[in-house]
């Protein structure tokens, strides 16, 4: 049976004067009007008043969505700091790697440029550093788990002492090693399901973790043979991984989700997962979104090259500052956070200048 769904639309520049017209998204800087509800293969709109007064109210389904969707995120504690979600943070990507789409094989046999690489994201507004050892780009081969360990631990030794750091990886024992070497979080992009042990590893840690979307992610993150409807099933993917992740023991209010853009999709479905952002507000977790540099953007504009998609990396991120993504996995930190202090400084203005 299909289940029903929310997805916030209406956005409003401010609540003021709006009173019971209008609700907060997931406790961040943006508000919205009105639902689309999914039911199945109908869809409909209804305004926060009409919701409230009728479908909020008699099916227990919308009221938890509502509830998921209008509920401050917990923030979450890597190390001596705390990020709280209350406005988008960035996320700044450091591969030590042969072969990353983007800068593979620029830092990879020295851990010193890496850690100096990271400190420098941290000194140009990133929050945290994400950092991998085995790309996860199409065709590229598996890396050994304890070659994956040789590349991250040193850099790890050298960046955690005073910036936050994730680990980026899929498999158990080379999250246990970066946590062990002061690593605060997990970036999976299998959501826990490439490795048996992976999800025990982060449960015992007490770590947040991120739960990426692909739709085989025992077999690699790029198969799939295709979506009926990709924003929905992804949605309902998330929604059973989540519940796993709880089951094996992982506190919710750690749990983080990304949506997987560019993770064995088409052009079609990243720009129906892109467009519709808002709908996964409904899973009660902060959202990552990263589409940094991705093919999408080199799609949507004659084909650039990795090196020329910063203008389309921008657009993106700020699409999902618009949408209430939490974190922004982005490349180029310095002109994200540039363009998100922009963004914020008008949504400030909106916010108080009525």
């Amino acid at each position: 049976m299909a289940l029903l769904h929310l997805r916030p639309v209406q956005f409003v520049d401010s609540p003021i004067g709006r009173d019971g017209a209008v609700a907060r998204l997931a406790g961040g800087m943006q508000w919205f009007a009105a639902y689309e509800v999914i039911d199945g293969g109908s869809k409909r709109t209804l305004s926060i008043a009409d919701f409230t007064a009728t479908l909020g109210a008699t099916d227990e389904r919308a009221a938890q969505l509502h509830t998921a969707i209008t509920s401050p995120r917990a923030p979450i504690t890597l190390g001596d700091r705390i990020l709280r979600f209350d406005q988008p943070h960035v996320v700044g990507i450091l591969n030590v790697t042969p072969d990353s789409f983007s800068d593979g094989g620029k830092l990879e046999d020295d851990p010193q440029a890496a850690a100096e690489a990271g400190f420098d994201m941290i000194a140009r507004g990133a929050s945290l550093i994400d950092l991998g050892g085995e790309s996860t780009r199409p065709g590229a081969p598996l890396v050994w788990e304890g070659d994956e360990i040789k590349r991250i631990a040193p850099v790890i030794e050298r960046l955690a002492r005073t910036a936050p750091v994730s680990i980026d990886t899929r498999k158990a024992a080379v999250m246990e090693a970066a946590l062990a070497g002061g690593a605060q979080m997990v970036n999976d992009v299998s959501a826990l399901l490439w490795d048996t042990r992976s999800a025990e590893v982060v449960a015992k840690a007490g770590v947040p973790v991120v739960l990426m979307h692909s739709p085989d992610p025992a077999k690699g993150p790029h198969g799939g043979k295709g979506y009926a409807d990709p924003l929905i099933e992804t949605f309902d993917w998330l929604e059973a991984r989540i519940a796993a992740a709880v089951a094996a023991g992982i506190d919710r209010a750690q749990i983080i989700v990304d949506p997987g853009i560019g993770f064995g999709k088409a052009l079609s479905d990243n720009l129906a997962l892109l467009n519709g952002l808002a709908l996964l507000h409904g899973l009660g977790c902060p959202i990552m979104l990263g589409a940094s540099r991705k093919r999408i953007i080199g799609a949507l504009s004659g084909e650039a090259p990795v090196g020329e998609r910063l203008g389309g990396s921008l657009a993106l991120a700020l699409t999902g500052a618009e949408a209430g993504v939490q974190l922004l996995r982005v490349h180029d930190v310095a002109e994200t956070v540039q363009a998100l202090r922009v963004w914020r400084g008008m949504r400030d203005a909106a916010l108080v200048g009525r």
